[in-house]
Formats: structure tokens, C-alpha cells, sequence
């Protein structure tokens, strides 16, 4: 046994080199340890530096926004609809209403497509095709939004003869489909393959496996990549003023022009009047509230779940 310790002991000590002196090697591995622990330092400062400085710079933003737009906010601000151009006062409820509403009905047009897109790339997908579809995917998710836009106002608004809710809602799941379908199909990929298996064995089909035992297990997974994109489709405006337009009215009919927040935002914006301003700052500070407590809700509801719980 004690042999077997100095053997041990002897591999576990470096042997010096002819003309190297055992105490050298020692200074070099210790000087190697000091070089190795001083860059480990050197990143996680800047790490920490980087993240202190993104989280202040939105921080700042917050904050501005905040400070701009708070005297803005009143009961008629969320209850009455813009006033016409010049005049003060009025709300922007229309838009408000409208932005929620486009969102539903591009949710409606586009989650689908792209959860049916992710099942395929993560369950039947594995050769070239497959490839090709991820990359039209990822190339569809860096896409301007103003060039789907003017795709959607070619398609729908010159053959339609008019800007509709709708032509604004099929350009907003344009938008979403990308960010959903590769979120989801992520997800999917790390629900445990046993599972697929144990329900394969006792003789579920594919297609219900994916319905009842895959879906579920990465539901919370599937509803983060869905807030994700309402996030980002919610505060998109080129798209918008290409399709629906904007409307001073409240309105759901979806072959008309349809008010939205992001629009209101633009019309308050660049109008020559301080009340206007105002309320622009309002508006997007409306804007991002909404867009806070989608994503709280969600949180909520999918709070203490782990990937393979439904």
C-alpha cells in the first residue's frame, strides 16, 4: 500500500528536465496559476463592467421615458380618442384598443404556422431540406420590417384598393413567425428523447406523442418564444404605416384602416405641437408598460415549471 502511495506521489511530481532544476519548473507552473487566475479576474471584471453598463443604459432610458411621458397620463388619456391636429387634449384609447387587437389576430394567422413549423423541423426534419428551411427561417427573422411592409402592401393594400387591419396583422405574423418557430423548435429539442420512446413503446402514435407528450412538456418553453414575439411584433411601426395606417376612431373592422400605438406614437411625434410631444412620450411609455406586464403574466403563469412538466 505505502507503495503504491510513492508511486502515486512520484507520477503526481514533475520530473525535471537534464539542466533544469526542479525548483524552476516549480516557478513556471506557479507563475502559469498566477497568469491564468489574473485573466480570469481581467474577463469577470469585464463581464460585470459590461452588464452594469447595459443594465444602466436601459435603466436611463426607462427613466427617461418615464419622466416625459408621466404628465401625460390621466383618465382621458386611456378613455377619449386623439383630437384633431391642433387641438389639446384627447387620448389615445383607440389605439391602445387596436394595438391589442392586431396582436390577436397576427397571433392567430401566425402561431400556428410556425409551431407546426417547429414540430417538422424537430421531429421529421433531418436532411437538406430541413437545412433549407432553417435557413429561409433565420433569414426571414433578420428581414427589415419595412420590407415586409411594402411585401404586405403590394399583396394586400394595391389589391385590396385600401389599408386594412387586417393587411396590418398579416404583416405583424410575418414577423412573429420567424422568432416562434426556432424559439419552439429549440425548445422541442430538449425535451428528453426517453419520453418520445416510453410513449412510442406502448404504441401512441407520432402524432399524438407530439400532441400529448412533447407539446405539454415544453409548454413553458413554447409561451416564453410566443411573449417574445408579441414583444417584438407590439412595437413595430414601418409595417404599420404601410398597411393599416391609422385611424383617429375606435374601429375592429379589419378590411379598414385600424389605429395602433406604435402609429399614434409616430402622428404624435412628428407634429408641431408640445401637447402632441407629450403625449407621444406617453404613448410609449403605455407602450412599454404593456409590453412589461405580457411578459410579467407570463411569468406568471408559467412560474416554477421545469422543462417535462405540463
Amino acid at each position: 500500500m505505502q507503495s503504491g502511495n510513492e508511486t502515486a506521489a512520484q507520477l503526481a511530481t514533475p520530473k525535471a528536465s537534464p539542466g533544469v532544476s526542479r525548483h524552476a519548473i516549480l516557478l513556471q507552473g506557479d507563475s502559469r496559476y498566477r497568469f491564468r487566475k489574473a485573466f480570469s479576474g481581467i474577463m469577470a471584471a469585464a463581464v460585470a463592467a459590461c452588464t452594469v453598463f447595459g443594465v444602466t443604459i436601459l435603466w436611463i432610458i426607462l427613466g427617461y421615458v418615464l419622466v416625459r411621458g408621466l404628465p401625460a397620463l390621466d383618465l382621458a388619456f386611456f378613455t377619449e380618442r386623439p383630437m384633431p391636429y391642433g387641438e389639446v387634449g384627447g387620448g389615445v384609447a383607440p389605439a391602445i384598443l387596436g394595438s391589442l387587437y392586431l396582436i390577436a389576430v397576427a397571433c392567430v394567422i401566425g402561431l400556428p404556422l410556425a409551431v407546426l413549423a417547429a414540430i417538422y423541423l424537430s421531429e421529421y426534419s433531418h436532411g437538406r431540406f430541413g437545412d433549407a428551411v432553417r435557413f429561409v427561417i433565420d433569414l426571414l427573422a433578420g428581414l427589415p420590417s419595412i420590407v415586409v411592409g411594402v411585401f404586405v402592401w403590394t399583396l394586400i393594400v394595391i389589391n385590396t384598393g385600401s389599408f386594412s387591419g387586417l393587411a396590418g396583422a398579416v404583416a405583424l405574423a410575418i414577423i412573429m413567425i420567424p422568432i416562434v418557430a426556432r424559439t419552439v423548435e429549440a425548445i422541442l429539442n430538449l425535451v428528453p428523447n426517453s419520453m418520445r420512446e416510453a410513449s412510442l413503446a406502448l404504441g401512441v402514435p407520432m402524432w399524438k406523442t407530439i400532441l400529448r407528450v412533447v407539446l405539454p412538456a415544453a409548454k413553458s418553453g413554447i409561451i416564453t418564444g410566443v411573449v417574445l414575439a408579441m414583444a417584438r411584433a407590439g412595437g413595430e411601426t414601418a409595417p404599420l404605416l404601410m398597411t393599416t395606417l391609422g385611424n383617429s376612431f375606435f374601429n375592429f373592422d379589419l378590411m379598414q384602416p385600424m389605429a395602433a400605438l406604435p402609429v399614434q406614437i409616430y402622428n404624435y411625434a412628428v407634429a408641431p405641437y408640445a401637447d402632441w410631444h407629450t403625449k407621444a412620450w406617453g404613448s410609449a411609455l403605455v407602450l412599454i408598460a404593456l409590453i412589461g406586464a405580457l411578459s410579467l403574466l407570463t411569468r406568471w403563469a408559467v412560474r416554477g415549471q421545469k422543462l417535462g412538466e405540463s
